[in-house]
Order: structure tokens, then C-alpha cells, then sequence
């Protein structure tokens, strides 16, 4: 049995031990397992403290935790440029399978924010999920891929990063300091997620002038929650600041407790 002096502990995992986790352990017997699924590239930067902090709460409340890294990303193995969608989805289930092992408990829900989100949604059959709670989720690939070019634009003549600004062509391939491969970038592109088949809470914290994408995405295994202040995922003065939100934590927290 894990015990509370297990907490916070770092291992590698999955295929040939290339992905890095970090297990949170109860106190007490685990009563629910949740598995945080990261976003990707400055996102997952900027949301690291609010995973560890969600992590430690869901803990704190007898619910064991994984944080975990896919290939590419974060501590695991590889490089940026080697992401890949349906690897991201395996190794989401591998961390889930991962999950269980350690926590004693079979029946793991999921959280994710932005593409991990996504990822959570799409996985969700794959890692066999109990439920899923998405934080403002990538639902339309397209539209999604638009913003980072043009938020990558912006920052390549940001006078107040860059004293000259950088050649478009030099950054072509990245998003927001992040190398990408092109069929990466087509992946995402193409990201399409279906109605969730499992129980989902969406917490919505778009601003108000932000198109919202739930409306045809809710349906009977669905529901919204709006949650306050807005996040500024797509500000690009903002993009060193790291994105932390109390009630989000709250809310998610709950949700999983009150979860049957």
C-alpha cells in the first residue's frame, strides 16, 4: 500500500520506461484515482504549478493522482518534434494502466486542460476512463491551429522580447518556442472530438468575446460549468505568466468527490 511519505514520487514508465510520472499518494487507502493529462508546449508551461497544486488537493481528499509527461513533452524521452497525436493517446492509456497499478483502484477519471483536455476526450474509450472534467478544451483543430500562428507571428515582432525582429521563415516551425514537426501540425489540425461516451464536465473559462464551442458538443454524458476569472490562454503578453486558478482546482476537486 502507498502511503503519504510515497507522495510526489517520480518514476518512468510505459514502453522501454520513456515516460516520466509523478504519483501522488493518499494517506489513506486510495477511494478514487484521477490522472492529469497536460497540455502541450507553452501551456503546459504556464499550468504546471496548477497541476501540482490540483494534484497535492486531490490527495489531500483520499483521491490518489498521476502527473505524468507524453513522449516528447516535459521529462519524458524525445524531443518536441517527435509529438505525435495517436502516441499522445497511447500513452495517456499506458499512464492510466500506470495509474491503477500504483493506486490500487480500477476505476480512474481523467482531467485535462486545453489540448489535454482534448486528449482525455479522445483517449477516454482506450484508457477507460470513468469520467473526464476538460478545462476549456481544443475542440476545433483548425481554429486552434490559426490562433498559434498567429499568436507566433506576434511574438516574432515583439519589440519587447526581441531587440530585431526574428525572421518569420527562422520560426516557421514553431509555435510559441516550441519546435513541431509538420505532421504534428496536420494532426492537430484535423483534431476533431466527438461527443464525449463518457460521463464529462466541461469548465468553461473563455472570455466572454471568445466564440463558445460547447453548444454542439454537450450532450446527454455532458455538462457545462462556468468558471471565473477568464483564462488568458491566447494573450500573447502574457505568455511567461503562469496560469493558476483557485476554483478550478475547487471545482474539479468536488466534482471527483461527489462523482459516484
Amino acid at each position: 500500500m502507498n502511503t503519504r511519505a510515497d507522495a510526489d514520487m517520480p518514476f518512468y514508465f510505459g514502453p522501454d520506461r520513456t515516460l516520466f510520472g509523478l504519483f501522488h499518494a493518499c494517506g489513506t487507502p486510495a477511494r478514487k484515482a484521477v490522472l492529469l493529462c497536460p497540455p502541450l508546449g507553452q501551456d503546459l508551461i504556464r499550468c504546471h504549478r496548477l497541476y501540482r497544486q490540483l494534484a497535492q488537493a486531490l490527495a489531500a481528499e483520499g483521491v490518489a493522482a498521476l502527473r505524468f509527461d507524453y513522449y516528447g513533452t516535459g521529462d519524458s524521452a524525445g524531443n518536441s518534434v517527435d509529438m505525435d497525436w495517436q502516441r499522445c493517446l497511447a500513452d495517456t492509456a499506458a499512464a492510466a494502466n500506470e495509474l491503477r497499478t500504483r493506486s490500487g483502484i480500477d476505476r480512474v477519471f481523467a482531467f485535462g486542460a486545453r489540448l489535454g483536455g482534448s486528449i482525455a476526450l479522445a483517449s477516454a474509450a482506450q484508457a477507460r476512463f470513468a469520467g473526464v472534467v476538460a478545462w476549456d478544451p481544443v475542440l476545433d483543430g483548425r481554429a486552434y491551429v490559426t490562433r498559434l500562428d498567429a499568436m507566433q507571428s506576434a511574438l516574432c515582432l515583439d519589440g519587447q522580447r526581441f531587440m530585431v525582429p526574428r525572421n518569420a521563415a527562422d520560426a516557421a516551425a514553431q509555435w510559441l518556442g516550441f519546435a513541431i514537426s509538420d505532421s504534428f501540425r496536420q494532426q492537430v489540425m484535423d483534431l476533431h472530438v466527438d461527443r464525449p461516451t463518457v460521463p464529462t464536465l466541461l469548465l468553461d473559462s473563455l472570455s466572454s468575446d471568445a466564440p463558445q464551442p460547447w453548444g454542439s458538443f454537450v450532450a446527454d454524458a455532458a455538462a457545462v460549468k462556468c468558471v471565473q476569472p477568464a483564462t488568458p490562454w491566447n494573450d500573447p503578453r502574457r505568455l511567461e505568466v503562469a496560469i493558476l486558478s483557485h476554483p478550478l482546482i475547487q471545482a474539479v476537486t468536488r466534482h471527483v468527490q461527489e462523482a459516484a
